[in-house]
């Protein structure tokens, strides 16, 4: 099926009022008024819930090699995750998962 211009035009235009809606619902309706203690609690840890929800299907399927598993990048992912619980350091963990991708392809490719 073949959509029209004005179709995809109103598809965009609900779509942006929906998540405008949707980052209103916290930001707006409650960005005066103090959260309850738990749901700042499970607020904390959105970033380190959707973070690995992102970057997993980029290490165990890359689109680069046609959806195959890559040992180098799975190398990677392991040394950017130990050196993070090691040093709890973000910086030194992206530096050595690119230091450790960069070795595994320059030696196995």
């Amino acid at each position: 099926m073949q959509a029209s211009a004005f179709q995809i035009w109103l598809i965009i235009i609900l779509l942006g009022i929906g998540t405008y809606l949707l980052r209103w619902s916290f930001l707006g309706a409650l960005g005066n008024r103090e959260l309850p203690g738990w749901v700042m609690r499970m607020l904390r840890y959105t970033p380190v819930s959707v973070l690995p929800a992102l970057v997993a299907p980029l290490v165990v399927w890359p689109a680069a090699t046609n959806g195959e598993t890559d040992p180098s990048r799975i190398a990677a992912a392991a040394a950017t995750v130990a050196v993070g619980v090691m040093t709890k350091n973000v910086m030194l963990s992206i530096v050595a998962g690119a230091i450790t991708l960069f070795g595994m392809l320059y030696v196995l490719g």
